[in-house]
């Protein structure tokens, strides 16, 4: 999952993006206004976690901008300690959640993990797909009861598509969720790491759909949410 980080101080911005990049997200960063609003509009993101005292654009009025452009990102704002008006601005602007910093990191995954799954009409905190399993706060995945052992991009890969699972997904669409800004994308790099999670959760648990892209579905005889 790919999320833009969108902070003005420095040392913060770091443990942040050193967190976000642990628990298994590709991260982007803003350090002002100005540019949130430029990637907000032009990148995919899955959600958006946005502080509101930013330098050049405040964090409300590039809220106000997404939203009247049709944007519906999930984001999750920041705010001083005490600024209620900030956080009525915030959610009349169109936050989904705030954090009131200062904040433990554990809070912030745990609130973005919440916002994913309500984006995704998804309600348990376990995403399940027949015997596959992941859980995104262990950053795990399992199939049968076996764990699997997975690299960060086979694990982002597998956590996007039991996001969408059921849904043909392009690779286009895997390249723009599953890297980084600053990551050398290449489309053809996803058929190398479908074909390594295709070993690992089992070869007919991911479909390739001529032309279009990749579905992830039960095995036959399994329930989506066995």
């Amino acid at each position: 999952m790919r999320v833009l980080l969108v902070e003005d101080d420095a040392d913060l911005s770091r443990q942040l993006k050193a967190a976000l990049g642990d628990a298994g997200y590709a991260v982007d960063h803003a350090p002002d206004g100005e540019e949130a609003h430029y990637l907000g509009e032009n990148e995919p993101y899955d959600v958006v976690v946005l502080d509101l005292g930013l330098p050049k654009i405040d964090g409300v009025s590039v809220l106000e901008r997404w939203r009247r452009d049709g944007k519906t990102t999930p984001v999750l704002i920041l705010t001083a300690r005490g600024a209620w008006s900030d956080k009525v601005a915030g959610f009349d602007a169109g936050a989904d959640d705030y954090l009131t910093k200062p904040f433990h990191t554990e809070e912030l995954l745990a609130r973005l993990r919440a916002l994913l799954r309500r984006s995704a009409g998804i309600a348990s905190a376990t995403l399940a797909c027949g015997g596959l399993r992941l859980d995104p706060r262990a950053a795990r995945a399992s199939v049968n009861g076996e764990p699997l052992r997975l690299t960060s991009l086979e694990y982002r890969l597998l956590h996007y598509m039991m996001m969408h699972q059921g849904r043909v997904i392009s690779r286009t669409e895997l390249v723009e969720h599953l890297y980084d800004q600053d990551f050398n994308r290449d489309s053809n790099t996803i058929e190398v790491f479908i074909g390594r999670v295709r070993k690992k959760v089992g070869s007919d648990r991911i479909e390739t759909v001529r032309g279009l892209g990749y579905r992830l579905t039960p095995l036959a005889g399994e329930s989506e949410a066995a």
